[in-house]
């Protein structure tokens, strides 16, 4: 009986001016511009089927998932923090564009069975996506000046007209992002978000926006999308120190952190709150599980579409 034939595995470092490509079966790399014009003309080349793994990046990396997977390829985003973490498990000592494509081939091969292919996030994802990154940008750059130059007199009025601006432009990023909930659609599973106690519009629309990203199986699996579940490390008698593993997107875990610190105050959450603080956590960690909470609620009310109802939450 004849063998399957094999499906060619390729690893990519990404960088925002080029990508360092290594094709494992043939042991050969190439250096190309990330430009969609390089991308092309390297992707014509290649044989049909192929499984690609590709470093992520904030945004550099996308080009070249989105045409890789439209050619018909397999593609796969590799995060840098399991990279780095398998680089240390082989024994790897170089940190080198070269050694992490050929790492990302190697990983590819070893771990495909275990890996989920890439798939193109819906429109509506995107655009909410790169609005409340912008916003995020916006928020911490504001806040940033704020501290730096409250102390100067003579930069008090400039620095308020500044802010005044920024603030004009905040506003005009929330209402774009009110405007892409209604285009898509979008309206009743963000109003079933808002209504939780503690949570804002904006931090609703956060959490329909991760929703969007997959056909996730229960709320472990979303919150752990989110980067809120715990990395456990124990071994023999050690127990370790638990962490989060953050592997989400940082602006919406921000936004569930504030909505956690508002919902701790509110007569429905406060005692589930004081609760883990009267065991002894630190406050960080209460609103770390408090937040955790509220995400599993809104799964459920999303997943199950179902209108909001305090008295079920316990």
């Amino acid at each position: 009986m004849a063998m399957p034939a094999s499906r060619p595995e390729i690893g990519i470092d990404v960088a925002k001016d080029d990508l360092v490509i290594h094709l494992q079966d043939l042991n050969q790399t190439v250096t190309i511009d990330n430009t969609p014009q390089a991308i092309r003309q390297w992707l014509a080349t290649l044989p049909k089927g192929c499984d690609i793994a590709i470093e992520a990046t904030s945004t550099y990396h996308l080009d070249i998932t989105e045409r890789a997977h439209a050619k018909g390829h397999r593609v796969y985003v590799v995060d840098g923090y399991r990279l780095s973490n398998y680089r240390k498990g082989v024994g790897g000592r170089a940190k080198t564009d070269l050694a992490d494509a050929q790492l990302l081939a190697r990983y590819l091969r070893r771990e495909k069975d275990e890996l989920r292919p890439w798939s193109p996030p819906p429109k509506a994802y995107r655009v909410l996506q790169s609005l409340l990154r912008r916003r995020a940008a916006l928020v911490k750059a504001r806040t940033a000046l704020r501290q730096s130059l409250s102390g100067e007199p003579e930069l008090k009025a400039p620095l308020q007209a500044l802010i005044a601006e920024m603030d004009r432009i905040d506003t005009l990023i929330q209402k774009r992002l009110k405007s892409a909930v209604r285009a898509a659609g979008l309206q009743t599973q963000v109003q079933r978000c808002d209504a939780i106690d503690g949570v804002g519009e904006l931090t609703a629309t956060a959490l329909v926006m991760a929703f969007l990203r997959g056909d996730f199986k229960n709320s472990d699996a979303f919150v752990a999308f989110l980067g809120l579940d715990v990395r456990v490390r124990d071994s023999g008698k050690l127990t370790g120190k638990r962490k989060l593993t953050k592997q989400g997107d940082t602006e919406v875990r921000r936004l569930l952190h504030c909505a956690a610190m508002s919902a701790s105050r509110h007569p429905v959450w406060r005692a589930f709150y004081q609760r883990y603080r009267d065991r002894g956590l630190h406050t960080t960690q209460a609103l770390v599980i408090l937040a955790r909470k509220i995400a599993r609620t809104a799964f459920t009310l999303m997943k199950q579409q179902q209108e909001y109802c305090p008295a079920k939450l316990f």
